[in-house]
């Protein structure tokens, strides 16, 4: 034990910095028990209700759950995948660490595993794992509460790293830690991250193959992509459950096929792609790669009270107070994008090394990198660059299910520290002196000489005007009651705090930049050692990116617990409607700003809106028909909308009222009318009465007809038992009718049985499931049990036993390489 400590002595000496960056960066908020007020976890907890809820009565969490959306599967809320060994790994993580500790030892330590593995002593490895680490938006993914997300990113360095390993010749180590980090990145459930790292991974595989075929070392090349070909479909099979349900499901959200023709386009099994393109980066956006507030920082900059927006209107006789207070609700960012949380920052003095490493990096890894990186950068530009964005959207397969196009730059954030500290790497291993040190100055010239040029003439590049800028002043010259010249005077100022705000930032680059030229200079002089100028270049780095990230993830984002906690008190219409002891109606809450963007009152009660990214399509179909322009209070009454909470017009104060037409939770109709498709089907539901008839897709006539039909005035169908997955009915009819119930239709898992045996269903009224009730006293079930998630699960668990053997097999093998042999005789 004393020999591994003494042997692993600098490695624990780095993971004890790891540790205390990491605790130091959130000490006050943890020594006060404030947690983080992450807007996307507070929609989640709303959605996750019913499921928690059922969980804690059971033990079980259902599968399925109708708190939203009239009822959707859990797959992509929540879901325990409890036979998948890294559920375990990430629960344990969530326990041991407060949140959001956990995420950023993950970028750290994983990034330090990659720098190693490309032989960077360990405290470049750690300089550039901070690099990585505090690059902005791993730190505003986190203050945005995208969890999943940032895990994903915090497991992108270690897989790469185990590629190369494999790659480079060890073959069972690298594979199995490809194995197990992917199945990590797998499981944490954001796909769109993984589909942009499988891009890079493209890129880096055809230039080793192309690397092989020039040297002739094929067999080699070959024999590695088998072993990672082996941890690849390890690491699907740990995540069988999860991958499976969610292909399975994906084909039925809004990311599959629309069902209507009206909303079928070239892209029709992907998403719309306005929306995919709606945060798309501007090309000139790139500055802040290096220049944090060259485009005014996030939404939620503002001109502020000394500004010079405050001085020209208080010079157009504006009293101060007012004119302070308007400053300070004017965004600075000038972006086209509908809002964003702040820049892409990669860092000035990763800029300044990336761009060394441009020059002096010989290592074939350099254009896998600045590969990977154009690609990220040009993808991101989405409808800023159409020509390429509409080609992948177009033709490249899955890419058009994902949206927030910038989000590419998450392979640019980690390919920017990777290449800067290499290029570091070979400042410390080249023997030619004056060769590095004649780079290095051309590096400067080109950082230094563009973040000069910004200082002093940004306008060169940038515009500080909006898109909407015209229309901007154009509302000032109205608010202003038709003053042109007051309106053109506060615009003009606009711009003015614009450009200090980037020319302030720029000398701030331009001043770490030198700091790095600096510290290269002596280093290559011998005036310092490379271990105190790795430390060194640590501290600047660290300085430099946590003073950014502390714009955005800073301290005043932590509260109170107990504010977390008030986010859902209940108003008294809301404690009113929860004291129904109907366990399965809706309500529509109109006094959110958009029901169909909005989980809140998801969390009190089963609603008709709600807020997911992957809701079925066909309710957001519906949701566009049949809301969008009027709400059709026929749909209303067939999803059992029980209350209707709307606001006063003058007021804004909350009013419900009861709904005398909701439909319950089943019912007989006296009569089905045909349509032949969903179109037609969508029309017939604009206006009808549903309580007496049923639309139903022609192709399910033989299943409807199965029995002869009639009608019984006094039949009963009750609801007489209901779990989200188990929902057991009573009939009573003297003849073959067709119920309709109040549940989505989705047949991917429900059965439905009467008096126990499975029966067939059918869609009916556009979204909803119905059948065809044989006469007579019967109990009806439909129970959701998805083949999807339980033969999955058993997958899963098979394949974490075989991830198991092999991360046991790999340090067995790593362990006997290092026993040294002994002489015989």
């Amino acid at each position: 034990m004393n020999n591994w400590i003494k042997r692993n002595s600098g490695h624990l000496i780095v993971a004890a910095i790891f540790f205390v960056l990491t605790y130091a960066y959130f000490l006050s908020p943890i020594l006060q028990g404030k947690v983080l007020y992450q807007s996307d976890v507070l929609q989640a907890k709303a959605m996750q209700k019913e499921i928690m809820d059922v969980k804690e009565k059971t033990g079980h969490a259902p599968l399925w759950t109708n708190q939203m959306f009239g009822g959707m599967p859990s797959y992509q809320i929540w879901a325990k995948y409890g036979k998948n060994l890294t559920t375990y790994v990430i629960d344990g993580l969530k326990v041991i660490f407060p949140n959001p500790v956990d995420t950023v030892l993950l970028y750290l330590f994983g990034a330090y595993l990659l720098f190693c593995t490309l032989n960077l002593n360990r405290w470049l490895a750690a300089a550039g794992a901070i690099a990585f680490a505090f690059s902005s938006y791993n730190f505003i993914y986190i203050e945005a509460g995208h969890a999943n997300q940032a895990y994903a990113i915090a497991f992108f360095a270690p897989i790469v790293a185990g590629i190369i390993m494999t790659l480079r010749g060890r073959y069972i180590l690298g594979s199995a830690l490809t194995a197990f980090f992917l199945a990590m990145e797998i499981r944490s459930n954001h796909v769109q991250m993984t589909y942009y790292l499988l891009l890079a991974i493209i890129i880096l595989v055809f230039i080793e193959l192309y690397h092989a075929i020039k040297t002739k070392a094929n067999r080699p090349f070959f024999k590695a992509i088998a072993y990672l070909f082996a941890g690849t479909i390890l690491a699907v099979l740990v995540n069988a459950g999860s991958l499976w349900t969610t292909y399975e499901y994906s084909k039925y959200t809004i990311r599959g096929q629309p069902n209507l023709k009206s909303e079928k386009t070239e892209a029709s099994t992907g998403l719309d792609k306005d929306y995919a393109y709606n945060w798309s980066q501007g090309v000139t956006e790139v500055f802040t790669f290096f220049i944090p507030n060259a485009y005014g920082g996030g939404s939620g900059t503002t001109a502020g009270q000394d500004s010079k927006v405050a001085k020209a209107l208080m010079e157009k006789g504006v009293d101060a107070g007012q004119a302070q207070q308007f400053a300070s609700q004017i965004p600075l960012y000038w972006g086209n994008k509908p809002s964003t949380s702040g820049p892409w920052y990669f860092g000035a003095i990763v800029f300044f090394l990336f761009v060394l490493g441009l020059i002096i990096v010989k290592n074939r890894i350099k254009w896998w990198l600045l590969g990977a990186v154009l690609l990220s950068v040009f993808l991101s530009f989405g409808k800023n660059l159409p020509f390429l964005s509409d080609l992948f959207f177009n033709y490249f397969p899955l890419y058009n299910k994902f949206r927030a196009v910038e989000s590419t730059l998450v392979i640019a954030s980690l390919c920017f520290p990777v290449l800067a500290f290499l290029a570091l790497n070979e400042v410390y291993i080249n023997p030619d002196k004056k060769y590095i040190w004649d780079k290095t100055k051309l590096a400067f010239y080109i950082s230094g000489g563009l973040t000069l040029l910004m200082i002093i003439l940004p306008g060169i590049f940038l515009s500080f005007k909006s898109t909407e800028h015209q229309n901007f002043v154009n509302a000032l010259s109205q608010a202003f009651r038709g003053d042109t010249g007051m309106a053109n005077s506060v615009a003009n100022a606009l711009i003015e705090d614009r450009q200090a705000l980037e020319r302030q930032d720029a000398i701030r680059t331009l001043i770490f930049i030198a700091l790095a030229f600096g510290l290269i200079y002596i280093l290559i002089k011998q005036k310092i050692n490379t271990t105190f100028a790795a430390i060194a270049f640590m501290g600047i780095v660290l300085i430099d990116m946590w003073s950014v990230d502390k714009r955005y993830l800073k301290d005043d984002t932590f509260v109170d617990r107990s504010l977390i906690d008030q986010a859902y008190v209940p108003r008294e219409i809301d404690e009113f409607i929860m004291r129904d002891k109907d366990p399965n109606f809706r309500v529509m809450d109109l006094t959110l700003q958009d029901p169909f963007r909005d989980s809140h009152s998801s969390y009190f009660y089963k609603t008709v809106g709600g807020f997911h990214s992957a809701r079925l399509r066909r309710f957001d179909e519906l949701m566009e028909n049949q809301f969008t322009k009027s709400i059709n209070q026929d749909v209303l009454d067939m999803l059992n909308t029980k209350y209707i909470i709307t606001p006063d017009p003058k007021t804004g104060a909350a009013s419900m009222r009861a709904n005398s037409t909701a439909c319950g939770n089943a019912w007989f109709v006296k009569s089905v009318k045909y349509v032949k498709d969903a179109d037609e089907e969508m029309v017939a539901i604009s206006s009808f009465s549903p309580k007496d008839e049923a639309m139903i897709d022609e192709r399910y006539k033989k299943l409807v007809e199965a029995k002869p039909l009639g009608y019984d005035a006094n039949a009963t169908i009750k609801l007489t038992s209901y779990t989200p997955e188990h929902l057991t009915y009573q009939t009573g009819s003297t003849a073959n009718q067709v119920a309709v119930f109040s549940e989505i239709y989705y047949d991917k898992g429900w059965t439905m049985l009467i008096d126990g045996v499975e029966q067939p269903y059918y869609r009916a009224d556009y979204l909803l499931r119905a059948a065809t009730i044989p006469v007579g006293n019967h109990k009806i079930e439909f129970i959701f049990h998805p083949t999807s998630y339980y033969t999955g699960e058993n997958i899963s668990l098979a394949g974490s036993v075989l991830l198991i053997l092999a991360l046991g097999g790999a340090v067995y093998t790593e362990r006997k390489k290092k026993q040294p042999e002994v002489k015989k005789g």
